[in-house]
């Protein structure tokens, strides 16, 4: 990716991305501070330590939802150390919502009653899942942030994981979430393996292919992702490449699936562009000359 096309991408942040995301591509690409993020970020979150708000751009309603928790921890997870005020709040939040399983689900019922997605809307089972589940315990184990929550959440997934024969591409994220950075190596590597063929399967390698589908870069998002070794080298080179071949002649990534409102949309957009740029630079394509200073 040359500068010219990081240019175009800035400006199509700049024009049609939300502030968080404006700060988001400051921080990676132009050396700018994390203060702003996390300010933006405190804005999405409540009272009782989660976060809603329209973080997750398909649920607009203000109060707190597991899919938005998830999404505030991976933005976290960009800057370094999740502040311990915000690390108490999550868990007193996931908590507070946790079923007798010892998962939560992605949703709560209150969206029903909110302005969100119709998928959202309509989401039916309540019962704690894997997704997601084992992406908020994953996250907190990559920053070790302890909570008598994050264990028996972990308890939850490991027989889950174990029982698991096929899967969804979003149930896949958040199972090798949980398996990159879960503290039980040997198990999470034996996990891993035996999954791998279910892994492949929900992801599509043909970089040509059209529609709502999920390519190896939203499993591989970082080369030293736990799931890049599910591919070869030929399958990421044409992910890469099929990657910048679906940028817009605005500068920026459309989505995949079929929108349900402008707004949501455009927030979409200005988040998976900021995503993918940092996918291509982690994987060695941006040019030389652009001034690229994180890795996180």
């Amino acid at each position: 990716m040359t500068p010219e096309a990081l240019r175009s991408a800035e400006h199509f942040v700049s024009r049609d991305a939300r502030l968080i995301d404006r700060h988001r591509f400051a921080y990676h690409f132009r050396a700018g501070s994390d203060r702003p993020i996390r300010s933006a970020l405190d804005s999405y979150r409540n009272l009782d330590g989660g976060f809603g708000n329209g973080l997750e751009p398909d649920l607009r309603g203000h109060g707190s939802q597991p899919a938005a928790v998830v999404l505030a921890l991976r933005y976290l997870d960009e800057l370094g150390p999740v502040p311990g005020d915000i690390a108490e709040g999550i868990g007193r939040y996931l908590t507070s919502i946790t079923r007798d399983s010892g998962g939560v689900p992605p949703v709560l019922p209150t969206a029903r009653h909110t302005v969100a997605a119709p998928w959202w809307r309509e989401h039916s089972d309540f019962g704690g899942a894997l997704n997601p589940t084992a992406s908020l315990v994953g996250l907190l184990h990559r920053h070790r942030i302890c909570t008598a929550w994050r264990d028996r959440a972990t308890a939850f997934c490991w027989p889950r994981i174990a029982a698991l024969r096929w899967t969804t591409p979003e149930e896949a994220v958040a199972v090798c979430t949980f398996l990159q950075h879960v503290p039980d190596r040997r198990r999470a590597e034996e996990e891993f393996d035996r999954l791998s063929p279910a892994f492949r399967a929900v992801i599509e390698t043909d970089p040509d292919a059209a529609g709502h589908v999920h390519r190896p870069l939203d499993l591989a998002s970082r080369p030293d992702h736990i799931a890049r070794r599910l591919f070869t080298e030929e399958e990421i080179a044409a992910a890469l490449d099929g990657l910048l071949q679906r940028r817009r002649d605005d500068g920026g990534w459309d989505i995949t699936w079929q929108g349900w409102a402008a707004s949501a949309a455009h927030e979409w957009r200005g988040m998976l562009t900021v995503q993918h740029l940092k996918t291509l630079r982690d994987y060695g394509r941006l040019a030389a000359d652009v001034p690229t200073v994180r890795s996180g």
